[in-house]
């Protein structure tokens, strides 16, 4: 299993910050960096910074992926020019992780001015057209999202480019396991790997593909801090964006996105009883210390570095690249040094 480090916009690094600990991360001996995505910073140019910094310490750079990218902000052609470019630029060592982010929810659809979709159907024509973009092929390809025309990439020759496909949902691991190079898990259970593998290899037999050909790399989200409470909080409130939403989410919305994914392994109470809190006027502070402990360390860790390493490899089983997602516990780098050298490789 290969190990990886993940840095996001919540940490509010300087782009200096980020090249220091992108060498940091080379020095320690973690192999690869990545990224989320949403309308900050441009993850792709993220991703060249980090590897050009790590050239430094390993003259090859290490790779470098984005876990994942919304297609709502970008078509197709861009994908695979922005990620052809980085191959190339990276001599092959870059992942590219496509999700359907917030394509099922209407608000979402309208801030961006798209209509009614299936966020499954939008994923199947994203994959089949990113995927023959970045292999050179030509494509003429017309599905419910996405229609192509004898368009093909100018670069030559073409870039090996994975192309990871974020994945929660039974449908769109299956999908995964027909059309993806690997999937990006999150907040995951070990449980929830196993069952998520089952669903990859579900979609792989559809095809008669070999589902070991469909990689699976997961972020496992860690705080380290000496005082537990103050690791506690700073993880639950990590965790509340995904698990209960920015708002109390409708029944349909229950079944789809992260709180579907949170149902799945077992917690429809434990939410529940926070929707009620937020229901009735609670602040955030007071929802994230009311966030039961048994959902945070089921799907990462909080507390002093000498528990975390352990707690990581425990959570890891299942994966073939598990990504250490560094959640601050305060603010500025030492926390994320914190993080990093306590789950470094062994």
């Amino acid at each position: 299993m290969e190990i990886g480090v993940g840095l996001d916009a919540n940490l509010n690094l300087s782009f200096t910050e980020q090249e220091e600990l992108s060498r940091e991360a080379a020095r320690l001996g973690y192999t690869s960096i990545w990224t989320p995505e949403g309308t900050g910073h441009d993850s792709f140019q993220l991703c060249a910074q980090r590897w050009s910094a790590t050239r430094q310490v390993v003259p090859e750079g290490l790779t470098t992926g984005i876990a994942v990218s919304p297609v709502m902000y970008r078509t197709p052609v861009a994908f695979a020019m922005s990620g052809g470019t980085l191959s190339e630029l990276t001599g092959g060592r870059f992942i590219m992780g496509i999700g359907s982010g917030g394509a099922y929810r209407p608000r979402s659809r309208r801030a961006l001015g798209l209509p009614r979709l299936s966020a499954l159907a939008m994923m199947r024509d994203y994959l089949t057209t990113v995927r023959q973009l970045v292999a050179g092929e030509e494509i003429n390809y017309k599905g419910e999202v996405v229609t192509l025309r004898g368009t093909r990439l100018g670069i030559s020759p073409a870039p090996h480019t994975p192309v990871y496909l974020g994945s929660l949902g039974p449908e769109m691991l299956r999908l995964a396991g027909e059309l993806a190079d690997g999937v990006n898990l999150n907040w995951c259970t070990p449980k929830q790997i196993a069952w998520s593998r089952e669903r990859i290899t579900e979609g792989a037999a559809r095809i008669g593909r070999d589902p070991t050909e469909v990689k699976v790399a997961e972020y496992i989200r860690i705080c380290v801090d000496d005082d537990p409470d103050t690791a506690r909080m700073a993880f639950a409130k990590a965790t509340m964006g995904y698990a209960l939403g920015q708002t109390v989410p409708t029944a349909r919305e229950r079944e789809l996105g992260y709180r579907g994914h949170f149902e799945r392994m077992g917690f429809t109470e434990e939410l529940a009883e926070l929707d009620r809190m937020r229901e009735a006027g609670a602040s955030r502070d007071e929802v994230a210390d009311a966030f039961p402990v048994e959902i945070l360390q089921q799907v990462g860790y909080y507390g002093p570095a000498e528990g975390a390493a352990a707690a990581f490899k425990q959570l890891s089983s299942g994966l073939d690249t598990a990504i250490v997602r560094v959640v601050g516990a305060r603010p500025g780098v030492e926390s994320v040094l914190s993080v990093m050298r306590a789950c470094r490789p062994q």
